[in-house]
């Protein structure tokens, strides 16, 4: 069930040439039931059956929020994933928005 996410999540990696900006290393793998993308061992993005969704500051997940960004639960009932937002399709939709977001993100999680 997972496959078709992972595929998505290293589509839109090679599709957007992402590279961390220190010359970490990206990489995709399977991660509950959809792939999750990391920065050398740090998860930075998720694809799975509720959204794409990115780990982020308090500010920008703010800034998504009031944006139509969702919080993050894997499951129905499991708790709110706190520094992660579900991007809004608006975002999804635009590359470059997303690219930005995404840049925002692997920042994040080099810092």
């Amino acid at each position: 069930m997972a496959q078709p996410y992972l595929t998505q999540l290293i589509d839109l990696v090679d599709r957007l040439s992402l590279q961390s900006s220190d010359g970490g290393r990206i990489s995709c793998k399977h991660f509950f039931s959809g792939a999750a993308a990391y920065r050398d061992d740090q998860i930075f993005m998720s694809q799975t059956p509720v959204g794409l969704a990115l780990k982020l500051g308090d500010d920008d997940c703010e800034t998504l929020f009031a944006n139509g960004g969702h919080v993050l639960r894997y499951f129905t009932k499991s708790p709110v994933k706190r520094g992660y937002v579900i991007l809004p399709s608006a975002i999804v939709e635009d590359e470059t928005k997303l690219r930005s977001w995404i840049s925002r993100s692997l920042d994040y999680v080099s810092s």
